[in-house]
C-alpha cells in the first residue's frame, strides 16, 4: 500500500494575513485542498494522510464544510517540529506496511501528477527519492563569493521512500540536521536518488508566490 504524507502546520509569518497560508484560497479553493487533490488525481487508492496542528483541525473542518471537500483521508496531529509531525504522520500506518510513503509540504499544490509517479516509481527500486529542479540564478556565498550554480539543485517533495525505511530512519533521535524528511533518511545512512521535479511546484510562502499561482491557474 502506497501514502502520502501532506504536512501543513505553517504559521504563514512571511505571507502578512491572519489566516495560515496553507487554507488562503488560490483560484478560489484553499491552498491545502489543492495540494490533496494533486495527489488523488495520482492515484484513487493512494491514502492520504494530513498533518495538522490540533489549534487548526476546527477551522480546517469548517472550509471542509463551506468547499464541500469531502475527500478520504486520515488525520494526525502536528508536532513541535517538521520531523516530530512526520514521526506523527507515519504512526498512522501499520509497523508491518511495505510499500512506498511520500511527504509532501501542504502548500505545494502545483506538483505535478508525472513528478509524483517519477518520485513513487524510482522510490521502489531506490528506497529514497527527491524530486530536484536546476538552478537559474548565479548564487554567491557570503564569505567565499561566486558558485558554480550547476553544482546546484532546488529541492522540492514529494520526498519518497520505502515505508520500512523511513520508519526505521524516524526511530532516531531529532537533532538540528534534520532540515527535511531526507537528511533524516541521510543521517540514518541511506543514499538518496534525484529526480527531476516541476519548476511549477513552487511552496507558497509569501505574497508573491500567492501572484505566481494564480498566474498558473490562469495558464489552465
Amino acid at each position: 500500500m502506497d501514502y502520502v504524507i501532506i504536512v501543513a502546520g505553517g504559521k504563514g509569518l512571511r505571507m502578512g494575513s491572519d489566516v495560515r497560508k496553507q487554507f488562503l484560497p488560490i483560484g478560489g479553493r484553499p491552498v491545502l485542498m489543492r495540494t490533496m487533490e494533486c495527489f488523488r488525481a495520482y492515484s484513487k487508492e493512494l491514502k492520504i494522510i494530513l498533518v495538522l496542528p490540533d489549534s487548526q483541525q476546527d477551522y480546517w473542518r469548517e472550509l471542509c464544510r463551506t468547499y464541500h471537500f469531502d475527500m478520504d483521508y486520515l488525520l494526525a496531529n502536528g508536532g513541535e517540529t517538521r520531523f516530530h509531525s512526520v514521526k506523527n504522520g507515519l504512526s498512522l500506518i501499520a509497523d508491518n506496511e511495505t510499500g512506498v510513503v511520500g511527504v509532501h509540504d501542504g502548500v505545494r499544490p502545483f506538483v505535478s501528477t508525472d513528478v509524483i509517479d517519477r518520485c513513487y516509481e524510482a522510490a521502489r527500486t531506490d528506497g529514497a527519492v527527491v524530486p530536484v529542479v536546476p538552478v537559474v540564478e548565479t548564487l554567491r556565498h557570503i564569505v567565499e563569493g561566486t558558485k558554480p550554480r550547476a553544482d546546484y539543485r532546488l529541492v522540492q517533495t514529494p520526498q519518497t521512500f520505502d515505508i520500512q525505511l523511513l520508519k526505521a530512519a524516524f526511530q532516531q533521535p531529532y537533532c538540528d540536521a534534520f532540515t527535511d524528511d531526507a537528511s533524516v533518511v541521510e543521517h540514518y545512512g541511506h543514499s538518496i536518488t534525484l529526480v527531476e521535479g516541476n519548476r511549477e511546484n513552487i511552496k507558497i510562502t509569501t505574497p508573491f508566490d500567492m501572484k505566481v499561482g494564480e498566474s498558473y491557474l490562469m495558464e489552465d
